[in-house]
């Protein structure tokens, strides 16, 4: 399904279906062929295009590298907070002339964190609750020294994609959630086992396997209501002339 936008085309047509009884929309943010790179990806457009199909809640897996030795190949992290590294992506969706200065102290939804945690461990997948995600620029991945910082810092996850998606979700007045699906150790992690290529490619496959399970775990279990402060973020954030 075709969706415009007053950013542009999303990354692809958007597909809607139904899980469990609850109709859902999928949009690969990479791209039908994943020909779209972490810093070409247009956030504001696949965002945008869910909010006109109705979309009020969203799932935000990604593959990620682990930052701490004891979050280890084929665990889930259910982040609660991020750290932005990115450099030229757009950070808002609000340009003007009505200045918005959204709140974002808490980016996830706390509701659809609680129920991912509760049917991921149902499921028996390694699951940590917390951690915060480092979202760099891309497409390279870090040199040791930048991994070593942000290891040093106590942050759990590193992703190229999280950043600005969560944000214009939260601008959207969208529930958001991040799986951060652990595929490797990052370069300047202390301890970590030293990974091949053969390790990332079996983990990715488990973890694909593993999410489509917990993502049709997940999706009729969210309460019809939403009672989390995502669907109110637009109030009071707006000033007025």
């Amino acid at each position: 399904m075709a969706v415009e936008t007053p950013y542009g085309d999303p990354s692809a047509p958007l597909h809607v279906g139904n899980v469990g009884g609850v109709a859902v929309a999928f949009l690969p943010r990479h791209g039908r062929k994943h020909e779209l790179p972490p810093h070409r990806i247009p956030y504001r457009a696949n965002l945008w295009a869910m909010k006109e199909l109705g979309v009020e809640r969203i799932v935000g897996p990604c593959a990620a590298g682990s930052l701490q030795a004891d979050v280890e190949l084929g665990d889930f992290v259910v982040c609660d907070q991020l750290v932005d590294r990115t450099r030229t992506r757009p950070h808002t969706l609000y340009d003007g002339p009505e200045t918005t200065h959204i709140s974002f102290a808490d980016p996830y939804c706390p509701t659809m964190r609680g129920v991912a945690l509760e049917k991921g461990r149902e499921l028996g997948i390694r699951m940590h609750d917390g951690g915060t995600m480092v979202v760099i620029e891309g497409p390279r991945f870090s040199t040791r020294a930048e991994s070593a910082w942000f290891s040093a810092q106590g942050w759990r996850t590193i992703n190229m994609t999280g950043y600005p998606e969560a944000l214009f979700a939260r601008e959207l007045e969208i529930c958001y959630a991040n799986v951060s699906l652990i595929t490797d150790y990052d370069v300047g992690v202390e301890g970590a086992p030293s990974v091949t290529h053969e390790d990332v490619v079996r983990v990715f496959g488990q973890n694909n396997a593993r999410l489509r399970d917990l993502l049709f775990s997940l999706v009729p279990a969210l309460p019809e209501e939403r009672t989390c402060p995502c669907a109110n973020a637009l109030s009071g954030a707006r000033m007025e002339a």
